[in-house]
């Protein structure tokens, strides 16, 4: 092991009367420990947090965390039977399903669309998982425990399997509807620490890959950390747990997930939203300032009733996979299907060519493009025989010949 990563573990034992962050004697509230789950929830909404931990009220976890706890016991008893009866080949797609109907079950969830989805995520991923063997497979739910200054940081990573005698992959399974951005997933606290907790366990590691195994979307999502990244990870939780003990104001903080929140129910920022309650109106335009207040206001309105609205239109959606049609509060609701016409490229150049006497070398810049997402597919399976280097540069080959186009877009961030 490197000097930086000994350096690194040994961070994470350090004592309380060493954390650089200072304690307040008013603070009641201490946390029992730590964990991403706790971190994360005082990040998105420090109300949420003081739900959940202080006040401890009882959490309604909603359709999308009951099902993702559901996908996840399958597979970790899907794989734990493989590694127990010792065996070296494909998972059972079978099995999947008969664990499946017992997870779903288990979780009392409902809805027969909510249940295909369940079982063509579980067929993917026996599908790409393709053959296992068992001996590559390190930990299945492994729990660990990291001291960070004060705190004592827990939690579960969900797969680690051996690549060789120096290198693991963490896999941790996703069963998100949306794809994490790049930046995102690079710097994932969850992943940090996860790496953190298997350099510890596995001190023989040398290399740690880490991934976000997306399960509706059959993509693995990679990345890695540096030293430096891993030390400001853990300083980070060090701060972050400070600040949840420490806080005497736990405000509330509007977003997208406040619709599948555990305590929506007894969030009045919440249901002030769903009223559509505002708490400033700007009189004159030509205040900037009210202006921009305002706009932000609006655009946090505007995302809890959009997502209100999606988890709405869910249950009507289901509800006419029985009907053609529904009339209800004075409204009629049915489906309809939009088209999307794609010419075959071979065919369309013969019949262009002959009628106007054109080559397929004038047409085809005239008619043709390449759509990203395909371009990025044959370049993954391109990687497996070229390499990365040269793969990464056909891809800077391919953008260099590419034609970009830009349209004006309005972006706002809150800055420090």
């Amino acid at each position: 092991m490197s000097l930086q990563l000994a350096s690194l573990i040994a961070l994470v034992a350090l004592s309380p009367q060493q954390a650089f962050v200072p304690r307040s004697p008013m603070t009641e509230f201490k946390n029992t420990h730590l964990s991403y789950s706790r971190l994360s929830r005082f990040e998105q909404c420090p109300l949420s947090f003081k739900l959940h931990y202080v006040s401890k009220h009882e959490a309604e976890p909603g359709l999308p965390l009951r099902f993702g706890k559901a996908i996840h016991a399958v597979l970790e008893a899907l794989v734990r039977e493989h590694m127990s009866d010792e065996r070296t080949g494909p998972l059972s797609e079978d099995r999947a399903a008969e664990l499946w109907q017992k997870a779903w079950a288990a979780e009392g969830l409902t809805g027969v669309e909510a249940f295909g989805e369940g079982l063509d995520i579980l067929r993917r991923f026996v599908q790409d998982q393709g053959v296992l063997d068992h001996q590559d497979v390190l930990a299945v739910e492994k729990e660990f425990q990291l001291e960070v200054g004060p705190f004592s940081v827990v939690g579960f990573i969900d797969r680690v399997d051996r690549v060789d005698d120096e290198t693991v992959v963490v896999l941790d399974y996703k069963s998100n509807r949306q794809i994490y951005a790049r930046d995102e997933v690079d710097s994932s606290l969850q992943l940090s620490l996860y790496e953190v907790a298997v350099r510890q366990i596995w001190p023989w590691a040398k290399n740690v890959k880490l991934v976000f195994w997306m399960l509706r979307h059959g993509l693995r999502q990679e990345t890695s950390r540096t030293p430096e990244q891993l030390e400001a990870a853990l300083r980070y939780v060090e701060t972050v747990g400070t600040q949840t003990e420490q806080a005497t104001e736990f405000p509330p903080r509007l977003n997208t997930n406040c619709n599948y929140c555990d305590h929506r129910q007894g969030c009045p920022a919440y249901a002030d939203a769903l009223a559509g309650k505002r708490e400033w109106i700007c009189e004159d335009l030509e205040d900037l300032e009210g202006v921009a207040r305002e706009r932000e206001e609006v655009a946090r309105l505007v995302k809890v009733l959009d997502a209100r609205k999606s988890e709405l239109e869910r249950v009507i959606k289901a509800h006419l996979k029985e009907t053609d049609a529904l009339v209800l509060d004075g409204h009629r609701y049915a489906m309809f299907n939009t088209s999307r016409t794609e010419f075959p490229l071979e065919r369309t150049l013969e019949l262009l060519g002959q009628a106007t006497g054109l080559s397929w070398q004038e047409l085809i810049p005239r008619v043709a493009t390449v759509d990203g997402k395909a371009l990025d597919a044959v370049l993954k399976e391109a990687g497996k025989m070229l390499g990365r280097s040269k793969t990464a540069l056909l891809r800077t080959e391919l953008e260099a010949a590419a034609t970009k186009s830009y349209s004006p877009r309005l972006w706002a961030k809150a800055v420090a």
